[in-house]
């Protein structure tokens, strides 16, 4: 039996306690949150018998295997750091922290202690991103010239999630003295991973980001709403490819939309998560001089929820882990340091 502990009880954990528990030989043992009354009610909702407020108590207080951090960003590094060094596996969301030094503290305790470590890019559990990878992988499609990705959703134009004015939920995402990095960190963070696992490395970024307090307002509620909203990247990757991407919170009319397209030598795939997770398009072979595209099955892939227990159970640590969420956090550092100075900025 894999013991889980889940550090944080907000509306992500929900994600990650339904998840554990679909899993054979998987429990949750203990939950912790400093809303003392939230870990409660969370602990009661899933059945979990022990709740903490603090995670130094749920250490020595919940005998657990591992430690699933769903905390805002810039709690990820302290937790994440004692866990680690308490022995524990852990599984932590993103972005693993507020800035490349402590992301790669985090990997590099992680590997001294020899436990298990991953981070929560969601969108590896889309087969058709892992098919991507393993075709460009093989060389067929040659060599990688143009990408496009995108990264959009409405919760601030709409109510298609929830009012974002009435919940801290939502508005702790909005500002920065609450651990908010903006859209960037929140979302950005995963098309930087979706862009970059299939196709390599990055070689330079640009970005600008912007805040449009005229039309949401400069504070409400306590919070003081001064983390982006929207951000535009321009990348360089090691290969040579030119790549665009946007993310926005003000993308009326999607929900929760994530693209890529990838243009290679002798071909390009489609990922379009809102039609399928599991079938990408594909333009190669003949149809290239027709520019006819064709759909391709890609099967499942395992969450990565279960990848993190299999990895507990094996010894063997899959991927993405703390290095790979360092890697991505340096490209976040990248983008605010080239928005701040306008400048592009070498990775």
């Amino acid at each position: 039996m894999i013991r889980i502990a889940i550090v944080g009880t907000g509306g992500m954990a929900n994600s990650h306690a339904h998840e554990f528990q679909k899993i054979k030989g998987c429990k949750i043992v203990a939950v912790c949150d400093v809303d003392a009354a939230r870990a409660a009610a969370f602990a009661e909702k899933y059945h979990v018998k022990r709740h903490f407020s603090n995670l130094t108590d749920m250490l020595n207080g919940a005998e657990s295997d591992a430690v699933s951090i769903v905390t805002p960003d810039s709690t990820h590094a302290k937790l994440g750091l004692q866990a680690v060094a308490a022995g524990k596996h852990v599984l932590c969301e993103k972005p693993l922290a507020s800035n490349y030094q402590d992301a790669l503290k985090m990997a590099r305790a992680a590997a001294r202690k020899g436990v298990i470590n991953m981070i929560n890019f969601s969108y590896r559990n889309a087969s058709a991103i892992q098919k991507a990878a393993s075709i460009l992988a093989s060389g067929e499609l040659g060599q990688v010239v143009h990408v496009h990705g995108s990264y959009l959703q409405s919760w601030l134009s709409s109510k298609v999630w929830g009012d974002w004015k009435t919940s801290p939920a939502w508005l702790w995402r909005l500002s920065s003295s609450h651990g908010s990095r903006g859209v960037l960190g929140d979302v950005g963070v995963h098309l930087l991973d979706f862009a970059t696992f299939p196709v390599g490395p990055a070689k330079n970024i640009r970005a600008k980001l912007k805040v449009f307090s005229a039309i949401k307002g400069k504070s409400m509620s306590g919070y003081t709403l001064d983390a982006n909203d929207s951000a535009l990247i321009t990348l360089e990757f090691a290969g040579g490819a030119l790549a665009s991407l946007h993310t926005s919170r003000w993308a009326t009319g999607h929900s929760n939309s994530v693209s890529l397209i990838i243009h290679a030598e002798h071909g390009a795939i489609r990922v379009d998560l809102d039609k399928s997770n599991t079938q990408l398009e594909i333009c190669r072979g003949k149809d290239v001089d027709t520019c006819t595209w064709k759909t391709l099955d890609c099967g499942r892939t395992p969450s990565i929820y279960e990848r993190f227990v299999q990895s507990i159970r094996t010894g063997i640590n899959d991927q993405p882990d703390f290095a790979r969420g360092a890697e991505i956090q340096k490209l976040l550092d990248a983008c605010y340091t080239s928005n701040e100075s306008g400048t592009i900025v070498k990775v």
